[in-house]
């Protein structure tokens, strides 16, 4: 006489994932879509400003605001991140090269007490 073993099949077993108890809650980011308050600022009339708060005569004022301009110009495009307060970080997301132009892409992290409460550096020289 033979025998026969019965096989049987069992479902595989599960465990719960528990999940944890206190989970944090999570951040809310608000995206603020940029308000255009007035026309782009020109040179001329960055100059005129510089001129009109620091006290100092519109020809000494050029070139130095030249020599500003093309060194962070260079820095951006040597995609460096600048840390120049009060205008904040400035960190390069992204650069892309096209025929015609070589687009870049930046981040910009301004504090709070730098846009409000900031005295005006310039002011304070000139007086």
């Amino acid at each position: 006489m033979a025998t026969t073993k019965k096989t049987t099949t069992s479902a595989p077993t599960t465990k719960a994932i528990k999940a944890p108890a206190h989970a944090p809650e999570p951040e809310v980011v608000v995206n603020e879509t940029p308000k255009v308050t007035g026309p782009e600022l020109r040179k001329k009339e960055l100059i005129d400003t510089i001129v009109a708060r620091s006290g100092v005569k519109k020809r000494d004022v050029k070139p130095v605001v030249d020599a500003m301009l093309a060194v962070l110009g260079e820095t951006i495009a040597d995609g460096r991140e600048m840390n120049l307060a009060p205008m904040g970080k400035l960190k390069i997301t992204r650069m892309k090269k096209t025929t015609k132009a070589h687009i870049i892409t930046t981040r910009l992290r301004r504090n709070e007490s730098h846009q409000t409460e900031a005295p005006d550096p310039l002011a304070q020289a000139a007086e």
